[in-house]
């Protein structure tokens, strides 16, 4: 099969040995694969796969699955899946644990399915199953036009929250579309300020994904009880944190990452999205936000798209 490799820190197609469902997988000819933040950092050194993962840059992808492993019982030949990765998506066929797999949601094909897996599974698992953001509540996401921030956006939206989002102004009127109540220029407006005036406390739950240059500003946009979770680092790794005033607000700040999680983690997460994501998918509440679909072949047109920032949403690749 063909995939994308990373030679000193360039995408480059090579023909490679075509991947074999080990115990507990399968093996999934890809439809089209997702390109996420992580694919970034990867190539630049900056976040290598997990132990056993495939060297293949790739967090998510939709297909067919073409074989099955030992000990997998529930999955057959010919089945249309969405897939969680921890690595490998960007190549022709794909093996994956059987946990790590989704339905294609009803009403959506598999290049459409392909922009979901990751996104799902990392606002899921953060927003609702650690933050429990509630009817009612202020969800804040910085990077809103990005592919976390238009699902995080809908997704808050769909469970009764007020959104609070920031992006470049070319993308507010889509983002506000979307469902959020607020954009905020990030270039030249006080996302502190512009999200307390809105509700009159801050935010209750903010998904960052800029890391050390937004933790003490975030810590002063947080609501009483706030919750902060940071899930990238664009914007660097260390801050200094204001302990005190953390204290005063009863607010908490944790971090997280989906890919090098256990299996049986994200197989939980992945049974979490599929029974409290994928009906609001079908039902219309949540779609997904796909900018650009390139061939395999352009993978690194992708990245630098990507880097750019100039995308709203899901950039796909199909082999």
């Amino acid at each position: 099969m063909y995939a994308i490799t990373i030679e000193d820190k360039q995408l480059v197609r090579r023909e490679v040995e075509d991947p074999e469902a080990g115990d507990g997988e399968v093996v999934i000819d890809v439809t089209a694969a997702g390109v996420n933040r992580a694919d970034v950092a990867q190539r630049q050194g900056h976040y290598p796969p997990p132990p056993g993962a495939s060297p293949y840059p790739g967090l998510e992808c939709a297909g067919v699955i073409s074989a099955v492993g030992p000990g997998v019982t529930d999955r057959h030949v010919g089945e249309r899946v969405a897939a969680l990765l921890s690595g490998g998506g960007y190549a022709e066929r794909v093996a994956v644990p059987a946990g790590q797999l989704l339905p294609v949601p009803v009403g959506l094909s598999l290049t459409e399915a392909a922009a979901l897996p990751e996104v799902s599974c990392t606002v899921w698992s953060n927003v609702v199953d650690r933050d429990r953001l509630r009817k009612g509540e202020t969800l804040l996401v910085h990077g809103g036009g990005s592919g976390i921030g238009t699902f995080a956006i809908q997704l808050g939206r769909a469970l009764g929250a007020s959104v609070v989002t920031t992006a470049r102004v070319a993308k507010h009127d889509f983002l506000r579309g979307l469902g959020a109540d607020l954009v905020i220029d990030y270039t030249t407006g006080d996302f502190v300020s512009a999200t307390r005036e809105f509700n009159g406390r801050g935010a209750d739950v903010i998904l960052d994904i800029v890391g050390a240059k937004y933790l003490s500003r975030n810590l002063e946009a947080l609501a009483p009880g706030g919750r902060l979770t940071v899930i990238g680092m664009q914007g660097g790794r260390k801050a200094e944190l204001d302990l005190g005033a953390l204290m005063a607000k009863r607010a908490s700040v944790s971090s997280t990452s989906l890919r090098a999680r256990p299996a049986a983690d994200k197989a939980r997460i992945v049974a979490g999205v599929t029974r409290t994501v994928w009906p609001l998918v079908e039902a219309g509440a949540i779609r997904p936000i796909i900018d650009t679909t390139m061939a395999l072949a352009d993978a690194a047109e992708a990245h630098r798209l990507m880097e750019s920032s100039g995308h709203i949403g899901k950039i796909l690749l199909t082999p």
